[in-house]
Parts: structure tokens; C-alpha cells; sequence
């Protein structure tokens, strides 16, 4: 079995991430989401709730699985046999820094290559930033994310 790790913080997880779990859950049998628990970032939502929001939002797609991590992405990579991480690329911009954790993961796990999947063009424009301000601001983000989290943004907010 081809299984591909995709790590993010997914806080949340939106259109752009969607996308790239469908192409990859193409190419490979299983499609795991490593969502990060970063010490260093403050996110809206905790770990548990950016899993249910991953699975909620993957509905469509029988082979995605996902799990919080708190150690580091070439040891879970080789935890769940995977062959391969992937992660999404909106900008040259994003090439620099991906390059190089592409590097430090092959570094720390040589059995694990990275993919980087050029974003489809109607998601280049979205990140979890943009998003979750233009919910704060009560902006439309229908089109940015799935109801399910769409839904869980305005119940955060309004708050």
C-alpha cells in the first residue's frame, strides 16, 4: 500500500488544502493528514477539532485518514510506512521554504521523498490566515472553505 503523509497546521483546513488531497488521493492508496501541534503557534482550534474538521471536509474521498503530531514529520512518515509527504505550492515564494524542509526530512528519513503539487489555480489566492480574518470581519468565505468548517469559523467568532 502507497501512503503519502500531508503535514500543515490546517487551522483550518480550506479549499487549497482540499484540493491537493484529491490529486493525491489519486495517485496513492492512502492520503494521512499530519496535523501539527506546534508549541509555537497559537491556533483557533485544537487539535482535536482540526481532525474532526479534516475528516468532515474529506468526506468524499474513502482513503484519508488524520492524526495530530507533536514530533517530527520524518519519524511519523516512517511510523505509518509512508512512502512520501506532499504539500501544496501557491507561489515561487513557497518553493524556498519547502525546498528546504523537503531536504531536512529527506536528511532525517531517506526513505521518504517529498512531492510538491503546484495548487490549482482557484486556490492559490487562500491560506488559513486570509481566512480565518475575513471570518473574524464577518466575511463571506463560502467559497474558501467547506460548510462543516465554514459553519465552525462563525460559531468561533461569534463567540
Amino acid at each position: 500500500m502507497r501512503t503519502i503523509i500531508y503535514p500543515g497546521t490546517f487551522d483550518p483546513i480550506h479549499c487549497g488544502h482540499i484540493d491537493i488531497a484529491e490529486r493525491a488521493s489519486v495517485l496513492f492508496d492512502k492520503v494521512i493528514f499530519a496535523i501539527a501541534v506546534n508549541s509555537e503557534k497559537n491556533p483557533l482550534f485544537t487539535a482535536k477539532e482540526r481532525i474532526d474538521l479534516v475528516l468532515g471536509a474529506t468526506t468524499h474521498l474513502s482513503n484519508v485518514e488524520a492524526y495530530s503530531i507533536d514530533g517530527l514529520v520524518a519519524d511519523f512518515a516512517r511510523e505509518k510506512n509512508a512512502v512520501a509527504l506532499i504539500r501544496g505550492l501557491r507561489h515561487v515564494s513557497d518553493f524556498e521554504f519547502e525546498f528546504q524542509m523537503a531536504t531536512m526530512n529527506h536528511h532525517l528519513n531517506s526513505d521518504v521523498s517529498t512531492l510538491l503539487m503546484v495548487t490549482s489555480e482557484n486556490f492559490i489566492h487562500i491560506n488559513s490566515t486570509v481566512v480565518k480574518d475575513v471570518a473574524r470581519l464577518k466575511g463571506n468565505i463560502s467559497k474558501f472553505v467547506p460548510s462543516n468548517v465554514m459553519a465552525k469559523l462563525n460559531e468561533k467568532y461569534s463567540q
